[in-house]
C-alpha cells in the first residue's frame, strides 16, 4: 500500500510518494502526445443544491411519446405537460431535439425509454452541424431526483445527459456517444447515481462529475457498472468529492480515470473519493492520430498524457483500491500535486491511499510502470 498521509497544509512528502509524483510529473510534461483537460461548457449558472426538494405526493400520470398515435410527438412537449413525479414513456424511434427539465415543478420526473435496449430510443443532435455549436441532449437543471433510463444520446455539441444544480439524480441504462464535451455530466450537484451506462467517443470525458459542494453530512455520488471507451478521458472529476467509482470498465481512452483540481471551478481540490473494483486497461488511445471528434485544447496548458490508467491530479483522501490495472503503456496508477493551481492551499496531495490493486494481468499486459 502507498499511503499519502501528509498532515493538513504540509508540503513535505515521503520519499516514496515524492518519487511517484516526480515520475508522473515528468511523464505529464514530457509526453509528446497532448490531451485535453476537463472544462465545463454551456451550463446554467450554479445555484445552491444542498437543500433537497420534498417528494411529490401525486396522483401521478404516465405520458407517452412516439412519432404517431401517442399523446405527444416530442419528449420536450411531454416534459412541459408533466408534473412532479410523473412518468414519461418514450417509444422506440429517433428524436431530433434538445430536452430541458427545469425547476422544482419537474422534480422526481421519470423519463424512460427502453432500459433493455437503450439504442432503440435515440435522442440525437444534428450531425451536419459542427459539434462546436453548444447543445445538450437532456439538461436537468434544478429538478431533484429526476430519472433518465434507457435512452441513447449522440451528436450534441456539448453534452449528452447533463444534471446541474440538483440534489439527487438517477442516470441508468444510457448510451452517450460522440458529444462535443462530455457524455454524461453532473455539475454543482449533490448525491446522484450513474449506473449501467456507456460513454464513448466524446471529445473530453465520457463521464464527468464536477464542482461538488462540501457537505456536513455528505451524500455520495455512485458511478457503478459503467463502460467508458474512446474518449480523451474515461472519467474526469474536477473538484469532485464524495464520489464512488466501482465495477466499471475503462479502456481505450487517452487516460482512464482522473480526479483533478482546477481553478476553473469552485471547491478545489477533489476530496473523499473512492475508486475501487474497476477494470482499467489499455488507455493508450492517441486520439491526435485520428478521432471521430475535434480535439480540444488543454485548459491549463499542461495537458494530460496518453497512456495512464488512473491519475490523481491533486486531491485529498482519495482511495484507489482493489482495481485491475493493466496494459497502460506509461503508468498504471500515479498521482501529482496540482502545482499550477492558483489556490495554493489546495495544491498538495494529502491523505490519499493506493492499495491492493492488481497490475499487469498476470504478466500478460504489463503497464509501463505500475505505480
Amino acid at each position: 500500500m502507498i499511503r499519502n498521509a501528509i498532515p493538513e497544509g504540509a508540503f513535505a512528502m515521503t520519499s516514496r510518494i515524492r518519487s511517484v509524483a516526480l515520475t508522473a510529473t515528468a511523464v505529464a510534461l514530457g509526453s509528446l502526445a497532448l490531451g485535453g483537460v476537463a472544462h465545463a461548457v454551456d451550463y446554467p449558472a450554479p445555484k445552491n443544491p444542498l437543500v433537497a426538494s420534498k417528494k411529490p405526493k401525486g396522483p401521478f400520470r404516465t405520458l407517452t411519446v412516439c412519432s404517431k398515435g401517442c399523446g405527444y410527438k416530442t419528449i420536450q412537449r411531454a416534459v412541459n405537460a408533466a408534473k412532479a413525479g410523473d412518468t414519461i414513456r418514450i417509444r422506440p424511434g429517433v428524436y431530433r431535439e434538445r430536452v430541458v427539465v427545469k425547476g422544482t415543478k419537474k422534480r422526481y420526473l421519470k423519463i424512460i425509454g427502453d432500459p433493455r435496449k437503450p439504442t432503440r430510443v435515440l435522442l440525437t443532435g444534428i450531425r451536419s452541424k459542427p459539434l462546436t455549436v453548444p447543445s445538450n441532449g437532456i439538461v436537468i437543471n434544478g429538478a431533484d431526483e429526476v430519472v433518465v433510463n434507457g435512452i441513447a444520446v449522440q451528436d450534441y455539441g456539448s453534452n449528452g445527459v447533463f444534471a446541474v444544480n440538483v440534489n439527487g439524480y438517477k442516470i441508468t441504462n444510457v448510451v452517450a456517444k460522440r458529444c462535443g464535451v462530455y457524455g454524461i455530466y453532473a455539475f454543482n450537484s449533490v448525491g446522484g447515481s450513474i449506473m449501467t451506462s456507456t460513454a464513448a467517443w466524446n471529445s473530453d470525458s465520457g463521464i464527468y462529475v464536477g464542482q461538488t459542494p462540501p457537505q456536513v453530512k455528505p451524500k455520495r455520488t455512485i458511478i457503478r457498472n459503467v463502460t467508458s471507451y474512446g474518449n480523451v478521458l474515461g472519467y474526469s472529476g474536477t473538484n469532485s468529492r464524495y464520489v464512488t467509482i466501482t465495477k466499471g470498465r475503462w479502456f481505450n481512452n487517452g487516460l482512464g480515470i482522473v480526479p483533478n483540481a482546477l481553478d476553473s471551478e469552485k471547491y478545489a481540490p477533489p476530496e473523499d473519493n473512492v475508486i475501487s473494483d474497476n477494470d482499467v486497461f489499455f488507455n493508450n488511445w492517441n486520439y491526435y492520430a485520428g478521432a471521430p471528434f475535434q480535439v480540444r485544447a488543454a485548459a491549463t496548458g499542461v495537458p494530460y498524457p496518453i497512456g495512464i490508467g488512473i491519475l490523481l491530479f491533486g486531491g485529498r483522501r482519495t482511495i484507489v483500491e482493489g482495481n485491475r490495472v493493466y496494459g497502460n503503456y506509461l503508468v498504471g496508477v500515479g498521482m501529482i500535486p496540482q502545482i499550477l493551481l492558483n489556490q495554493k492551499d489546495a495544491v498538495d496531495l494529502i491523505g490519499n491511499q493506493i492499495r491492493a490493486n492488481v497490475y499487469g494481468n498476470a504478466g500478460n499486459n504489463r503497464n509501463g510502470r505500475d505505480i
